[in-house]
């Protein structure tokens, strides 16, 4: 199955600009950090309430002062569940974001996820390889595929063991930003859902590499959805797709909306069973109306405002997001 709908989330404490990772994430912008912290907090918690007014099993674990992790509203990074009742641990770039792997947060997802085995792959970060859970990898969970682009936070070293242990095969690419720098995160350029693939093709500058690609995806069976290198740049590749409950038209709605489409706040009426689509404000803004008709056959759109969680932490609505897969 591809989505789920039960995810975990972490409630920051001291968010914000993390200079351990801004060396290969161009997506931070350093000096927007005034009042980051409280205003992360508000950004974190409208976007829970508009997860769970639109039925999604949403588990929020608080994250500690002590010790000082300003990423832990990225949680995706460094665990994955699988339906299988797999818990996966990787191994991380930065120093302070291995510490995230914090026991409390490791116990919820214990309490909310069936643990059958648990596959622990942080040994790789003594060797100085890396792979950075879902954001490193876009899984194609219904076809067991990984997509990934290289960069120093994804080791096809460590690629290749998870690989193995989970039965999954990897198409790995290189995939660059507007001003020719390494993507640092294959979720920033592409999404998975259970019928379409959204990509930033522009990206993926050697033709072999898109040729492979674009077949690898039409293989599938599913759409692809391109996005230009500027909407890549304004998150638009961050999405996720989730499963939603029968929950009507959401409780903070402004107006009665047709199934599907949002409204002014990005709360959407779900209907039954209806998948969801989740993405930033800013993410949402950015792409054409014909793009977003395309989506929008698929899913109905959730839209938060992120503007400081993005701007601080470079990374967007999918980040916040750990799916569990509860077997």
């Amino acid at each position: 199955m591809q989505t789920t709908s039960s995810v975990l989330m972490i409630r920051p404490v001291n968010f914000g600009f993390n200079p351990q990772t801004a060396a290969n994430n161009l997506f931070q912008k350093e000096g927007f950090g005034i009042n980051a912290a409280e205003a992360a907090v508000k950004e974190f918690d409208n976007f829970v309430k508009l997860l769970q007014d639109n039925g999604v099993n949403v588990t929020v674990a608080q994250d500690t002062p002590d010790p000082h992790t300003p990423d832990s509203i990225f949680p995706n990074n460094w665990f994955s569940t699988h339906s299988d009742g797999t818990l996966v641990l990787y191994p991380m770039f930065a120093e302070n974001r291995r510490l995230e792997r914090k026991p409390h947060v490791i116990e919820k997802i214990k309490e909310n996820f069936n643990v059958k085995r648990i596959v622990d792959l942080t040994g790789w970060e003594k060797k100085g390889e890396f792979l950075e859970g879902t954001g490193s990898m876009i899984l194609d969970r219904e076809n067991r595929l990984v997509y990934a682009c290289s960069s120093p936070r994804t080791s096809e070293k460590v690629l290749e063991q998870f690989c193995d242990e989970m039965d999954y095969e990897y198409l790995l690419f290189d995939s660059f930003d507007s001003a020719g720098n390494p993507v640092y995160h294959t979720n920033v350029m592409m999404c998975v859902g259970s019928d379409f693939v959204v990509a930033c093709l522009d990206s993926i500058r050697d033709i072999q590499q898109r040729e492979s690609f674009i077949n690898q995806v039409e293989d599938s069976g599913k759409e692809l959805i391109e996005i230009s290198l500027e909407q890549m740049d304004n998150f638009a590749g961050n999405m996720l797709e989730i499963r939603g409950g029968d929950t009507g038209i959401a409780k903070n709605s402004g107006s009665a909306n047709s199934p599907g489409v949002a409204n002014s706040q990005g709360s959407v009426n779900s209907g039954k069973g209806r998948p969801l689509l989740v993405m930033s404000k800013r993410a949402k803004e950015s792409l054409e109306k014909y793009q977003l008709l395309r989506l929008e056959s698929y899913c109905s759109i959730l839209a938060p405002s992120l503007t400081v969680i993005e701007n601080n932490g470079g990374g967007s609505a999918r980040c916040m997001i750990a799916e569990l897969f509860v077997s």
